[in-house]
């Protein structure tokens, strides 16, 4: 090697080491911005959002983006915050205790007293096309458990829910918070008729 270009060489570390530091990784969550709107009554019920189940396809730490030609990309650069599971069921936990004014008691000691809805999400489908939408398939369920662990009754549902964003990965997790909120009502809308001891239909 000849001696310009071993004076080359560390020039050329320098800038290379330069743009991997540029371009640290974004890390995103589920979790919506708070805002100062306000929640509903505090509620005499208690709600238990369980743990969600999500395909392992996009059980990553990176945002897995369908591409157009059929193939999937993992972005290094765009990562969640946390376990995307986790992220979920703490999203559908946020939006049902200020929709509902419901404690979530889920992993906490409990008294047998008092009417808990157990709240279970299985997501058969979570898609994400960047510019285009971020759609969400979900198998849900409300159970209602009253005094002392006794049964009450249980309503299961199917919800396919698709939101369209706009350019970039951020509008990409918003149209996913987005969804994310939309299914968050309707189990609310079947959690509100059983309180009232309606007769719950899955909402469309």
């Amino acid at each position: 090697m000849s001696s310009r270009l071993r004076s080359m060489v560390p020039a050329v570390l320098v800038l290379a080491l330069t743009a991997c530091a540029s371009a640290p990784t974004q890390f995103f969550t589920l979790l919506p911005q708070t805002t100062t709107s306000a929640s509903a009554p505090a509620a005499a019920y208690r709600i238990a959002v369980l743990p969600v189940t999500i395909p392992a396809q996009v059980d990553q730490p990176q945002l897995v983006v369908r591409q157009s030609d059929d193939r999937v990309a993992l972005l290094e650069g765009e990562q969640w915050i946390g376990p995307l599971g986790d992220q979920i069921r703490a999203a559908v936990s946020d939006r049902l205790g200020r929709d509902l004014g419901a404690v979530d008691v889920y992993g906490l000691p409990q008294a047998d007293t008092g009417t808990v809805f157990r709240i279970k999400l299985d997501v058969r489908r979570f898609e994400s096309v960047a510019g285009q939408y971020a759609q969400i398939d979900a198998a849900w369920s409300v159970r209602e458990h009253g005094a002392k662990g006794a049964g009450g009754s249980t309503m299961s549902c199917a919800s396919t829910i698709k939101e369209p964003v706009g350019d970039g990965y951020a509008a990409l997790v918003h149209g996913h918070q987005q969804a994310l909120a939309a299914l968050s009502e309707r189990i609310a809308d079947v959690v509100r008729s059983m309180v009232a001891g309606d007769t719950p239909s899955c909402p469309r």
